[in-house]
């Protein structure tokens, strides 16, 4: 059965977001993610997880200014201190809160960098993070995001996505599969979930257009989830989206994987 995690970056909205964990729970969910934790200190937020039985399945390491615009440091050759520090403590966090996956965002591709040195530098950064994070029982993640959201992300597909840790060649880099962001660029989602299994190690979803909750738009879930139950993936699914109303009148869809 599909293991679903709310996304409390996106999700819960309601309530602030330390309450969020008590509202994810409520609503039956198990596991929990978010982009980022380091604005609260780890022990409330491990402290959260424990009150409310909850798992921590995913965040992502620290991704340069989001208030300007940043969607990742990994792949700027002049910001590779920035993200070994980045390393470090998202390292900290993850070992605090018993978390055992982590995003490693590209960020956009710079104008004066050429796409080869910006592939060099996420391959040299993932290699340095994979490194630290191995005798964690850590596992880092390279995610496809679509340009029409964030134009310019450097990795947009997940045939560079696989490209990508490839070439890290670290057992522990594989691969985060966003079914909304690939339903944008490149559609045949379960012949492709089927073919790239093997280094997938993490998946989120959101329906399209709109980014809302699953039947809102055109991906049949209703197919879709089994199918990934069928083929063998037994890791979690990350529910990254808006919900078009409040959170919990959008869970219907939801119902039969919360039991």
């Amino acid at each position: 059965m599909p293991k679903l995690a709310a996304n409390l970056t996106m999700m819960f909205n309601e309530v602030p977001f330390l309450e969020r964990f008590e509202a994810a729970a409520r609503a039956g969910f198990k596991g929990v993610e978010f982009l980022f934790p380091y604005e609260f200190p780890k022990a409330e937020l491990a402290e959260r997880l424990k009150k409310h039985g909850l798992q921590q399945v995913l965040f992502d390491l620290p991704a340069g200014d989001w208030a300007k615009g940043d969607r990742g440091n990994a792949i700027f050759p002049d910001r590779v201190g920035e993200f070994q520090d980045g390393v470090g403590k998202a390292l900290e966090y993850a070992t605090a809160l018993g978390c055992k996956r982590l995003t490693v965002l590209a960020g956009k591709q710079a104008e004066k960098v050429s796409l080869e040195a910006s592939h060099r530098t996420y391959v040299d950064n993932l290699r340095f993070a994979a490194a630290k994070a191995a005798p964690l029982g850590i596992t880092l993640l390279v995610e496809a995001i679509n340009t029409r959201d964030i134009p310019g992300f450097f990795v947009n597909r997940t045939a560079h996505s696989q490209q990508i840790v490839k070439d890290a060649g670290a057992p522990n880099v594989a691969v985060q599969y966003d079914i909304y962001h690939m339903q944008i660029m490149e559609g045949d989602l379960a012949p492709a979930i089927k073919a790239n299994l093997p280094t997938i190690r993490h998946m989120q979803l959101a329906d399209n257009p709109g980014r809302n909750e699953p039947g809102t738009g055109e991906i049949n879930y209703e197919f879709l989830l089994p199918f990934v139950d069928s083929v063998g993936y037994d890791g979690w699914i990350g529910c990254e989206y808006r919900p078009k109303g409040k959170t919990i009148e959008g869970l219907g869809w939801a119902k039969r994987w919360l039991k």
